[in-house]
């Protein structure tokens, strides 16, 4: 994923930035704003309990802050993956 994608999920969301982060502002279940802040680097690994671990894009991680920030971002990214499939799989009907 190129930086310019990134600026445009930036500009699209309406997200602020620093030299290193990318920084997402959001209201808590109690109103208060927080800022979410997340490194510009080209993957964010999560570790899961059992050891093992996956990199997904910064591309990816910004959409899914962004949409379910008072989720725990594993499960936020596997929304956002099974969207995706869903919407690829009705393109694909649609096709036929």
């Amino acid at each position: 994923m190129s930086m310019e994608h990134i600026k445009e999920l930036i500009a699209r969301y309406d997200l602020e930035e620093d030299a290193e982060n990318v920084i997402i502002p959001f209201s808590d279940q109690n109103g208060r704003i927080k800022r979410c802040h997340i490194l510009k680097r080209p993957f964010i690994r999560i570790v899961y309990p059992d050891r093992h671990y996956t990199d997904y894009p910064l591309g990816d991680v910004i959409e899914a802050t962004v949409r379910f920030p008072e989720m725990l971002l594993s499960q936020a990214l596997q929304l956002i993956y099974n969207e995706r499939e869903e919407q690829e799989h009705e393109a694909e009907e649609d096709k036929t």
